[in-house]
């Protein structure tokens, strides 16, 4: 393998990435997706990640050695990061607490609504009544309205954006505080405008008055 396919890479980095098992097209592309030390970038492929998917793991917080442990668990990469953004951590459940009793109260409140797909996973995640029945209405997953509400989400507000709860706080990071996301995204403005307006000394509170007049 001649050294000019590791050009940008220095003598040590190249052997540690060839020691680990990558081809220099291979660790550019983790390196480019800011995936430096060749260690982390094979635990994020044994979990699954690729460079051009890794950024939704990171976004969320998660380190390598966590994204492996929910991939043996067996849990997907986009479920996995919308758990662990919602607190979340990987762990083993016991044999016996793997289906647990469900309140028939929930499921039976749902099914009268008219929307049984999403009744049990609804009842699962522990939700009860008028507030299941205002999400699940919507065929939002249950996981994703978890993390919507976390992120302060009407149920209708999460309806109109018409991308899932991952997706949205991967295309926010870093535009704005984690906390002010629901109220520039209601008020319509994209991730760049809503920076934009930070910067010129627009709060979130004035957002929100906008956010109020939409609804």
């Amino acid at each position: 393998m001649r050294e000019s396919e590791w050009e940008g890479f220095t003598q040590g980095e190249m052997r540690r990435w060839r020691h680990a098992g990558f081809e220099p097209a291979h660790a550019s592309a983790w390196r480019e997706a800011g995936v430096d030390d060749p260690g982390d970038a094979r635990l994020w492929r044994t979990a699954g990640a690729t460079p051009e998917t890794v950024i939704t793991w990171q976004r969320a917080g998660m380190t390598p050695a966590e994204a492996v442990r929910w991939h043996e668990l067996g849990v997907a990469p986009h479920d996995a990061a919308r758990r662990h953004l919602c607190g979340e951590r990987p762990r083993r459940v016991s044999w016996f607490s793997k289906a647990p009793a469900v309140p028939a109260g929930p499921i039976r409140h749902l099914l009268r609504a008219g929307i049984p797909a999403v009744a049990r996973g609804y009842a699962d995640a522990g939700w009860e009544g008028q507030a299941a029945e205002e999400w699940a209405g919507r065929r939002i997953d249950p996981g994703d309205a978890r993390l919507f509400v976390a992120l302060g989400f009407t149920a209708a507000e999460a309806a109109r954006l018409g991308v899932d709860a991952v997706t949205l706080v991967t295309s926010w990071w870093g535009a704005v505080p984690v906390e002010e996301v629901a109220a520039w995204c209601a008020a319509g403005l994209d991730p760049g405008e809503a920076a934009a307006q930070r910067t010129r000394g627009v709060t979130a509170e004035q957002a929100a008055v906008l956010r109020a007049l939409g609804q």
